[in-house]
This record gives structure tokens, sequence and C-alpha cells, in this order.
């Protein structure tokens, strides 16, 4: 293993509606990372849960928001689930709490502790494809139709949409390979395929595990649908980044395959991953050429497994660190808010007839407040 973060080498080649209802608990946790329960303290709200240090919000995204803020303003150092809300404005309300308060907020952007998205970003950071240009993503979700489409995930009501649920993970790390974030956007996508399938069920009470199968297949032949089904299952997105970087994000729910694809081009080459788990590799091309199926360069994927398994892990042992010993975070709260913010002016664009949207900014005074808490190999770039 080498490389800071145990890479092999390379292998050298010639508007939402709040549902009613009772809030959702997070969970709370005394880990093994030293964060321990402790005697309450003074000037926390009535009902605050006195003696937890951290919890982790897994709940669904439309409660993020008032979850994240009770605990922050008891006190209560959060891990809070991607995406940080569903609205601009919630994800605001969030970031003010922390910063009012000085609580621990820690998004769970998990995708920038990945393998293969540690790997481009180093490849990019060594100067090896000169400054970045453009960055594009295509995103084949092979499971959408079970993942996305039988629970409320299907209601944008809940959801705000797939541009947002989705591709916030993906727009984040656009963002962190490009070094800033998005300033105006055009979407455009339809329900093209789930939306004719007329089996409906309502699943309430089942987990996602219940109904899960490979022998969902082929995508018009899916049964139990949510009840409402009302976000788009092909979208796409380009984007203008503060920095000048152009930018694009295309994802379909009814692929065969379940894997996304990167490609980054620079003053002097352009990267590709080819798969994104075990098994992948980063391609680096840095010089002029026909075709050349492995680039000049090949790095090697080490993952733990598909997808973000290999990451998991990575991301709440830096959040427990940071918690228990303020050691600084790779996920950035502000940029979890600028991906929110811009895959939800890529829905508005998209439902208004793509008509172009511009990215409202985070007030500079808030953004300034997490900047001591951001590894400085992963800075925040003001907007």
């Amino acid at each position: 293993m080498g490389g800071p973060h145990g890479r092999p080498g390379p292998r050298r080649r010639g508007g939402r509606r709040r549902p009613r209802g009772p809030r959702p608990r997070a969970r709370a946790v005394r880990p093994r990372h030293g964060v321990r329960g402790r005697p309450p303290r003074a000037g926390r709200p009535a009902g605050a849960a006195d003696g937890v240090d951290a919890a982790f919000v897994c709940t669904p995204d439309d409660t993020h928001a008032d979850v994240a803020e009770d605990l922050l303003r008891a006190g209560v150092a959060v891990y809070l689930e991607k995406p940080l809300a569903t609205t601009t404005q919630d994800c605001d309300r969030v970031l003010a709490a922390a910063a009012e308060t000085g609580t621990k907020l820690y998004v769970g952007h998990n995708m920038r502790h990945m393998a293969v998205v540690r790997t481009m970003r180093d490849v990019v950071a060594r100067g090896e494809i000169g400054d970045v240009q453009a960055v594009w993503c295509r995103h084949f979700v092979g499971n959408g139709g079970d993942y996305y489409f039988k629970d409320w995930h299907a209601d944008r009501a809940r959801s705000t949409g797939l541009l947002l649920q989705k591709a916030v993970h993906d727009i984040d790390v656009i963002h962190w390979l490009a070094g800033s974030t998005t300033r105006d956007v055009v979407g455009m996508g339809d329900l093209q395929v789930y939306g004719r399938v007329t089996d409906r069920t309502d699943r309430t009470g089942q987990l996602m595990t219940d109904w899960f199968s490979y022998d969902n297949w082929p995508p018009l032949e899916q049964t139990g649908l949510h009840p409402t089904v009302d976000v788009e299952d092909t979208s796409m997105m380009l984007m203008r980044l503060d920095n000048g970087v152009l930018a694009s994000y295309e994802q379909c729910h009814f692929t065969p395959d379940y894997w996304r694809n990167y490609t980054v081009i620079g003053t002097r080459g352009r990267l590709e991953n080819v798969g994104d788990g075990d098994g992948a590799s980063v391609r680096v091309w840095n010089r002029r050429t026909s075709w050349s199926e492995h680039g000049d360069v090949e790095y090697p994927v080490d993952a733990a497994g598909p997808g973000h398994q290999d990451a998991d892990r990575l991301t709440v042992d830096e959040f427990l660190r940071h918690v228990a010993e303020g050691a600084p975070i790779t996920t950035s709260p502000v940029m979890a808010r600028d991906a929110v913010a811009t895959g939800i002016a890529a829905t508005v664009s998209l439902r208004a007839g793509s008509a172009p949207q511009r990215v409202r900014p985070v007030a500079p005074e808030v953004a300034a407040h997490f900047d001591d808490d951001v590894d400085p190999a992963a800075p925040t770039p003001r907007t």
C-alpha cells in the first residue's frame, strides 16, 4: 500500500410542503473514540438530550433541518446524513445554528472518502492534468427503481427531486475536484419510464431490503412503486462554477448497471475513472494520441467494497475524531450546503423549461465560522 491514502502506485503505460406529524428522533451514541456522556450543561434548552455529546441524524431528508437544529442548539454535536436539508433556507438555518452555538456539525458526504474519488483528487492535486477546466459525471443508477421509486423518495413533496437527493453526492465531488462551487446552472429531465408503471403499493412499515432484488427487471415490469411518483428518472444539469470551470452531471435510474464515471479535463491532460469500487482504475491521458484505452498512466483503485462502502467507516471515524479531539475534517458543511443549493436550482430549472438559475452563495460570516474545522487540503471556496 502506498501514498497518504494507502493507494497502490501507478502502472505506467505507453418550495417544499412539510408533512405533519411527530418529528423523528435522532439516535445518540457513545462510541469508542473517547466521546462520553457528561453532566448537563448550563444554558441548554428545555428537553435537551442531557449527557449526550454526539448524535447521528439518519432520518428522512425533509426532517433533517428541524432535528439537526434542535440538537445543535442543545449543544449536541451532529453527524447529519446528506443532503443537509431539502431547501437552501433550511440549510442556512442549520449552518447558522452551528455557527451561533459553536456546536460541531458534520455532513455525511462520504464520497470524499471513496478510494476512487481520493485517487482522482490526488491526481488533480499533483498537477498531473494541469489546471482543471471541465468536470463531467455520468451516473448510471441501475438500482434506481428499487432505491428511489418505491418509498418517499418518489414524492417531490418529500425529496424535492433526485437532482437533490441523489446528485448531491456528485455535485459535492465535482465542486471538490474543481476547487469551486456552482454559480449558474441549467437543468433538463423527465419522468420517462417509471411514470408508465401502474402497479403501486403503500409500503409503510417496510424497508428497502424487503423489496430489493436484481430480479426486478426490466424497468417497465417493476411492481409496487410508491403511490406518488412525480420525480424525474432521467436528469441532466450544466454548471458554470465561480472559478470559471464548466461541469455537467447526468443520472439515469433505469440502466442495467450501477456506477458513476467522471472525466476531469485540465490544461495538461485529462483523467477518467473506469469503475468506482475495488478493481476500478483512474486513467490519465497526458500525451496527444488518437485513442489509448488505458491512458498514459493508470492508477488502480484499492477499495474495501462496491460503491461508497469503503468510505462509510472513514467518514464516521473522521466525525468522531473531530468531536473527541478537534481533528480537522475533509467534508465541508458549507460545500454541503452549496451542493444542495445547486441541486435545488437545477431542479427549478428542469421544471421551468430549462430556464437558467443563479445559485445564491452562503453568507460570508457563516462560511468563515467553519474555516478552522475543514482540512486545508479540502478548502471551502469563497463565492
